[in-house]
């Protein structure tokens, strides 16, 4: 049957979130039971073009991703893949009709982390598009479960959201992405001179960008309001832990947060949910 194989697509997906992501499979755990799996399938898709980008430094990394492009256009096209991450993401994008044009301009960007692009504020604004605003805005059309007027209203947001959370990972990951895989993301800055002033104006821009989108947050559905939220407040500490490093400690230190200060920040998050003091 069918149905069994699409039920271990979700689970393998499902095992790829907690396997990478702690926070994220919290923030899951949090949100209404039937749209947990979509999330699920939309996490795991990402993860998996994440890591051919990221850590298949042994393997000819532009050939796999074109070979996911191309598999990820087939199933997409043809309701079904051998893939069982592919197969959860493509049943999840024709359930909640997610534009495919948000699917490949995902790709796109993880296209440009092959490359060796010395990004100007143009080029930084697409790739954060691409693999990070997007992202949200396949979640939303999931939250929002087929209400285009809600999504239109919540895209903004959304996306402010998740360009929030990519300049987060982009400080928390600096030493990785400049040492080892020789990336710089942030536009028309040496990182030779990457210094507290610069680390302090780009937190001024993730500010702004949180404050955006929990005005956003706070208009979601109750079935993804409180998961959505607790992902939020997960980042929140993770970026009030940057900022109180020096530019120094940023360049030579992954900063974490610890799963035992997790379980606090989602204690007192739902406290903050439960008395509507968002």
């Amino acid at each position: 049957m069918k149905q069994l194989f699409d039920e271990l697509s979700y689970s393998v997906s499902k095992i790829t979130t907690e396997k990478y992501s702690t926070s994220f499979s919290l923030g899951i755990l949090a949100l209404k039971p039937s749209i947990r799996s979509a999330i699920y399938a939309i996490y795991g898709y990402v993860r998996l073009a994440d890591e051919i980008v990221d850590s298949f430094h042994d393997y000819d990394k532009e050939r796999l991703l074109q070979r996911l492009k191309i598999e990820t256009d087939n199933a997409l096209n043809e309701g079904i893949s051998l893939n069982p991450i592919l197969q959860s993401f493509q049943e999840t994008a024709h359930k909640y009709n997610v534009d495919k044009e948000l699917i490949f301009q995902f790709l796109h960007s993880m296209e440009m982390d092959l490359q060796k692009i010395d990004y100007n504020s143009d080029l930084y604004n697409e790739y954060i598009y691409g693999s990070a605003e997007v992202v949200g805005l396949m979640c939303l059309q999931v939250f929002t479960e087929g209400n285009k007027e809600k999504y239109e209203e919540l895209k903004p947001y959304a996306m402010k959201l998740g360009s929030a959370f990519q300049k987060i990972n982009f400080m928390r990951d600096l030493k990785d992405d400049y040492q080892v895989l020789g990336r710089t993301y942030f536009p028309n800055i040496n990182m030779c001179v990457f210094d507290d002033c610069i680390k302090c104006q780009i937190e001024k821009e993730i500010e702004q960008e949180f404050k955006e989108a929990l005005i956003g947050i706070k208009k979601l559905p109750n079935s993804s309001l409180f998961g959505v939220y607790l992902a939020y407040k997960y980042y929140l500490s993770l970026f009030h832990k940057i900022k109180r490093k020096s530019s120094v400690e940023i360049l030579n230190s992954r900063v974490r947060i610890p799963n035992a200060q997790k379980l606090v920040v989602a204690f007192k998050s739902y406290l903050r949910y439960k008395i509507a003091f968002l």
